[in-house]
């Protein structure tokens, strides 16, 4: 993976965002038909508000509402898995992993092209990076779904690894799927009524 795929990536398809709404969009729908995880009586939508960063500055309107519904009767809010946002970063999620998984071997000169190519600061990289390593590694999740790759990630080049795991007909199905893979961790509404 190189600055250049990056930026065409990132900046340039114009397939990628659309396709992540429209992920999203479904399993919101599924989340939904499901309704509500403690009382399971209908959901309404409650989106609510994100300024996310990093993407193209032509995003659709809707791309910055995150997705959430409110029980009818309950009021508890149900927020499905995304692969657009990764928990609360205000960084797209696609921006989170492809441009950590620059950060290995990262030099000066690499660090400014980041800032420079997605307005990333070399604290919030430096942040990033420690969340890959002492956050998500040791998580419960990681490891219970790592088990699940067809090939290995090796812990130490996390994202990086992640994204190599999987196949695809080019990098941009590699990026899906790894955020598709990552979209339990996106909201704590499935994980606090138990597993799915």
């Amino acid at each position: 993976m190189c600055h250049r795929f990056l930026e065409r990536m990132l900046l340039r398809d114009s397939q990628l965002y659309p396709w992540l709404m429209q992920v999203d969009c479904d399993l919101a729908q599924e989340a939904k038909g499901g309704g509500c995880l403690w009382c399971g009586e209908r959901l309404d939508s409650a989106a609510y508000p994100r300024k996310p960063r990093g993407g193209p500055t032509d995003l659709a309107e809707g791309y910055s509402r995150r997705l959430s519904f409110c029980c009818a009767d309950c009021r508890r809010r149900l927020t499905p898995p995304s692969v657009r946002f990764l928990g609360r970063r205000v960084y797209l999620g696609a921006v989170v992993v492809l441009v950590s998984a620059m950060l290995h071997g990262a030099t000066p000169a690499r660090a400014a092209r980041l800032h420079e190519l997605f307005g990333v600061s070399r604290r919030t990289l430096a942040r990033w990076r420690d969340w890959w390593q002492r956050a998500f590694a040791p998580s419960a999740f990681w490891r219970a779904a790592r088990g699940l790759l067809r090939s290995a990630a090796d812990v130490a080049t996390l994202p990086l690894s992640l994204l190599c795991s999987f196949e695809g007909r080019d990098d941009r199905d590699r990026l899906v799927a790894t955020l598709r893979f990552l979209s339990p961790i996106t909201t704590g509404s499935a994980s606090r009524a138990g597993p799915s």
